[in-house]
């Protein structure tokens, strides 16, 4: 079996038809069904019902397809990645979560400038409603975010990120090893945005905790958010950011609910990728799991 027979029967089963597949592929029709009539020879079975010129997968083609899509994704990664590997040139949009710019991000940009020190990076912090239109219009190549939705939009999960119960030095709280979310009923809460994926998940923590703390401040920033309660004006629910400790906040792990939210690697299935693209998107997804099977 060769790789030309599987790119031939992955464009006849998208075309459906000899002459349209052919003209894609840029061979003869003839050339096209000596190709296709050998792979079935050799697979033992039929993969295409033919009714003149039209054809349509039988219930093996459809099976066979779906490895061949995968082999052949497969290999144009490899290519890609070998590409830039021996010193291809390009360059990858990145939309991120405000809350990964002081974590994860630079450590995975740092690595992957060392390794690849030809690819240029556009970083652009959103939210993760302004990302799901990004990537819907190509406006972006790949998002670092919580879940997205929508009908052309894959999404990977790569990490799981722990929410704190973040308070100010003061606080009658601070010094405690664990708090319940219930703890915080009626206290000032500074948060972000309705907008925000993570100001969403908050909610949902907060209601499953049955506490209703006053929201006073609502912002786009995690830094304003945590000077904000530097300065005592109230309390927080977010993710660790480093150094922040020394502006005069504790973070304090929550027993329940549990709190902690899902972060991955989003892209737009309808819209391919360009090297670099695939290229940093490998890379980053390798990185984690990686990362994961070393613990």
């Amino acid at each position: 079996m060769e790789l030309t027979q599987l790119k031939y029967f992955q464009a006849l089963a998208r075309h459906k038809n000899f002459t349209q597949a052919a003209k894609s592929i840029l061979v003869s029709q003839s050339a096209l069904s000596r190709s296709i009539a050998k792979l079935e020879q050799e697979l033992g079975t039929t993969l295409l019902s033919r009714h003149g010129k039209e054809t349509e997968l039988t219930e093996a083609g459809e099976k066979f397809l779906f490895h061949v899509d995968r082999v052949l994704r497969e290999m144009e990664v490899a290519r890609q990645e070998i590409k830039m590997d021996n010193g291809g040139e390009g360059t990858v949009s990145v939309s991120f979560l405000h809350s990964l710019g002081d974590t994860y991000l630079p450590l995975i940009l740092s690595r992957f400038h060392a390794r690849y020190p030809h690819v240029g990076i556009k970083l652009n912090q959103q939210n993760s409603a302004v990302m799901s239109e990004e990537i819907m219009e190509g406006d972006t190549d790949i998002c670092l975010c919580s879940m997205l939705n929508g009908d052309d939009i894959a999404w990977m999960y790569l990490w799981s990120e722990e929410l704190f119960l973040v308070v100010p030095d003061s606080h009658p709280l601070a010094q405690r090893e664990t708090v319940r979310l219930e703890e915080i009923d009626g206290e000032p809460f500074i948060t972000l945005k309705t907008e925000y994926n993570l100001r969403q998940q908050v909610n949902q923590l907060l209601d499953l905790a049955e506490s209703q703390p006053q929201v006073i401040f609502e912002g786009d920033e995690v830094h304003n958010l945590i000077s904000l309660v530097a300065a005592k004006l109230g309390v927080s629910l977010l993710p660790h950011i480093p150094c922040t400790e020394q502006m005069g906040v504790s973070y304090i792990p929550v027993s329940f609910p549990a709190c902690k939210r899902a972060v991955g690697i989003a892209w737009n299935t309808r819209r391919p990728l360009t090297p670099a693209a695939i290229c940093f998107q490998q890379f980053t997804i390798n990185y984690f799991r990686d990362h994961q099977d070393a613990e």
